[in-house]
């Protein structure tokens, strides 16, 4: 596969599936594996390993601003933002879901790991709150939010149901069986509304049916793919 031209695009977003092969460390994969599958992925996107940070993702509500290479994964953090060009912020999942943001205008992009618990806590809130603390306008973020546990799927008990619902208002459903369910990513498209970003996209696709990703809930012992968002330095 070519790598991806971005000369003149300022912001890339991409989203990976099983086919790009495990691109997380702390699953017990075969570390020389994980290198090799990041490797593969830089070359594609036409960059560099060492371009790409990743987060220590802990299902907290904490966002951190980085504005260099990192060494190792941010630590305890489940949201990054940069102002600064050609940094790939990455983040890993496989089921809760992969949210990239972006003000082309402001040049400001960020990676979100928003699971059950991190969006019920308010971390793509808090992430937008800091984007707009660096230049951001409301209007001007687009959204994109990547395959994930699918409300008909993803059954829980009706009392964290009702929990997740109260802190984000839209995530409960009911499963294809008539269960108790959460919809994160319908949460999260009724919450970026309410905080005036009206430009979203959400992809469709449903984790743990869809075998083409990685799915935790299907099959516990797994590996993870990953978003992938970058200022370019394009016009």
């Amino acid at each position: 596969m070519p790598a991806i031209d971005t000369t003149d695009c300022p912001v890339r977003m991409v989203f990976t599936g099983r086919a790009a092969g495990n691109l997380a460390s702390h699953v017990g994969d075969d570390p020389f594996t994980v290198l090799a599958n990041r490797q593969r992925l830089a070359d594609v996107l036409g960059l560099k390993p060492e371009q790409f940070v990743w987060m220590e993702q802990l299902h907290t509500n904490t966002v951190t601003v980085v504005d260099k290479q990192q060494d190792a994964p941010v630590a305890a953090t489940d949201a990054i933002v940069t102002t600064a060009e050609n940094l790939a912020l990455c983040v890993l999942v496989a089921d809760c879901v992969p949210v990239l943001l972006a003000d082309p205008h402001a040049k400001v992009v960020a990676a979100v790991h928003a699971g059950r618990i991190g969006a019920r806590n308010g971390i793509v809130k808090n992430t937008v709150e800091e984007m707009l603390k660096l230049g951001a306008r409301p209007g001007s973020i687009h959204a994109l939010l990547g395959p994930a546990a699918a409300g008909e799927s993803y059954e829980v008990p009706r009392e964290m149901a009702d929990d997740v619902e109260k802190h984000l208002p839209g995530s409960k459903t009911r499963t294809k069986k008539g269960t108790p369910g959460v919809d994160v990513r319908a949460g999260l498209v009724r919450q970026l509304m309410s905080l005036g970003v009206t430009q979203i996209d959400a992809h469709p696709a449903d984790t743990i049916t869809d075998e083409t990703f990685f799915s935790y809930r299907r099959e516990k012992e797994t590996g993870r793919q990953a978003g992938v968002i970058w200022l370019t330095g394009g016009k």
